[in-house]
């Protein structure tokens, strides 16, 4: 329904979103884990077989988006793994791979993906949701931070390895439940007992992955965060956008992340 302009970007591919459950149940926690709970069994199998994702970390729980056209190659690969559903007005419908099979071919073996440079700004981040109920009363104050607070970034040149801080705010709503990201300092101006968050002062730090835009058709981009913290069993609550990617990774974890990375880094080249 949005307009044409030569101002609004629009990916080419259609998207298709993966939510991953356990038991046939959400997630009961509401403790961001993101990206290392699914690590192995989802984001590296896919990236073996060249399906490029888009990660989406919420407060209640996690989204892995694929492009339509890679479903066959989805649903062959995590089928010998997990039960898959498509939802058909409103009803989960089991789905096989005779269903999608048509027109799947076996991805022939690629070169390592790219290893993506990886900053990390000192600007200290809050997970939060909020009452939908309550939004009203802080919807003028989102409504200036979305589009009124903030100057324009600072380009980062494309071998930089550190930022000062970032500018990053995060809205979403899924199904009714809302889901924020915001720095502590833009916290601040919000009221402070409408805004819940899993655990009382509990702060993050971020990796930026990619020293330019991604783009959308490379693979691996996740992986190559979340298999080496989900191998440290650290939490990393994930944003793909546009541009770039984004882990938020639990304060205190940030030292023992940027080496794990690093290593990655030189175990690459």
């Amino acid at each position: 329904e949005l307009p044409p302009s030569e101002f609004m970007q629009v990916a080419d591919s259609t998207w298709l979103v993966l939510s991953v459950v356990s038991n046939g149940r959400e997630p009961s926690g509401c403790q961001a884990t993101g990206v290392t709970k699914i690590a192995r069994s989802v984001i590296a199998p896919l990236a073996e077989h060249h399906v490029s994702v888009l990660m989406l970390s919420t407060y209640q729980t996690d989204f892995i988006l694929v492009r339509e056209r890679d479903l066959p190659v989805v649903i062959h690969t995590l089928a010998g793994e997990f039960d898959i559903y498509k939802e058909e007005s409103g009803e989960c419908v089991p789905v096989t791979c005779d269903d999608v099979s048509n027109g799947f071919l076996k991805p022939k073996p690629a070169a390592s993906p790219t290893l993506h440079p990886v900053q990390s700004p000192q600007t200290r981040f809050c997970v939060l949701t909020v009452a939908p109920d309550t939004l009203p009363a802080i919807a003028t104050m989102l409504i200036d931070v979305l589009f009124y607070s903030h100057s324009p970034p600072r380009e980062a040149g494309a071998g930089s390895q550190d930022l000062d801080s970032i500018t990053f705010f995060s809205f979403s709503l899924i199904e009714g439940y809302i889901s924020i990201v915001m720095d502590a300092e833009t916290q601040k101006r919000f009221p402070s007992d409408l805004l819940l968050t899993s655990s009382t002062g509990e702060l993050w730090r971020m990796v930026r992955i990619g020293g330019q835009p991604l783009g959308f058709d490379e693979c691996g981009i996740v992986a190559q965060i979340a298999e080496p913290l989900a191998a440290a069993d650290i939490s990393a609550y994930y944003i793909s956008t546009f541009n770039f990617d984004h882990a938020l990774v639990p304060e205190e974890g940030i030292a023992e992340v940027i080496q794990l990375l690093q290593q990655r880094q030189e175990s690459g080249r």
